[in-house]
């Protein structure tokens, strides 16, 4: 039996929605979400988080029929653009602020990343979950931050490595927990991206 087969709802009738503040489903999100970082998605539990938060799993399953459902919810709740705030007037200096954010919340965001990696192969809406919380939102801001540095004539608009600039960003991330054994935190990005990321577009 699969973890899945595990958490399969009862009746059909149970699928009708209970009402609970949004205080309590932040916390219901919480805890999904960092009971994968902690255990792996295959361990989590409809009934392990309704343990940890003092409710009956029956909630849970009554606003959330399967555990993919419950989980894609949760990571859709959290879906936020921290690189869109970032605007330090220059191309250069938002790279670098951009690095350095990567840096501070790239370790939760791996470990969720690494913890649905099976999981997120087999399922297609927890896949897009994962995109739209943690992927799109970001990469949209970054194309957002070179615009702004093509049209205030910093690097040409035809400049080839404009393209790559979010997947070199996204694949550090990525890649250095398993080429290192450790997270690319603030200043392992900044020297990153210094390094690797503005020589390519002319920026110092």
């Amino acid at each position: 039996m699969t973890s899945q087969d595990a958490d399969r709802p009862g009746p059909a009738g149970a699928s009708r929605r209970s009402k609970i503040t949004p205080e309590r489903e932040r916390e219901f999100f919480d805890a999904v979400l960092e009971q994968i970082r902690t255990c792996g998605y295959d361990a989590v539990t409809m009934e392990g988080v309704a343990a940890s938060t003092r409710c009956s799993k029956s909630t849970l399953y009554r606003q959330w029929r399967t555990k993919p459902q419950f989980v894609a919810a949760a990571l859709r709740s959290s879906a936020r653009q921290r690189f869109a705030l970032i605007d330090t007037g220059t191309l250069a200096g938002d790279l670098r602020e951009a690095a350095r954010c990567a840096g501070e919340w790239s370790p939760k965001d791996t470990t969720l990343f690494q913890a649905l990696g099976h999981a997120v192969q087999q399922d297609r809406e927890l896949a897009q979950a994962l995109r739209e919380a943690l992927v799109d939102p970001e990469i949209a801001a970054l194309k957002e931050i070179l615009r702004r540095g093509v049209e205030r004539g910093e690097v040409d608009a035809d400049n080839p490595a404009l393209e790559y600039v979010p997947a070199q960003i996204f694949g550090v991330l990525r890649a250095r927990p398993v080429l290192d054994g450790c997270n690319a935190g603030p200043d392992y990005m900044l020297r990153f991206v210094e390094a690797a990321v503005l020589p390519v577009l002319g920026l110092e």
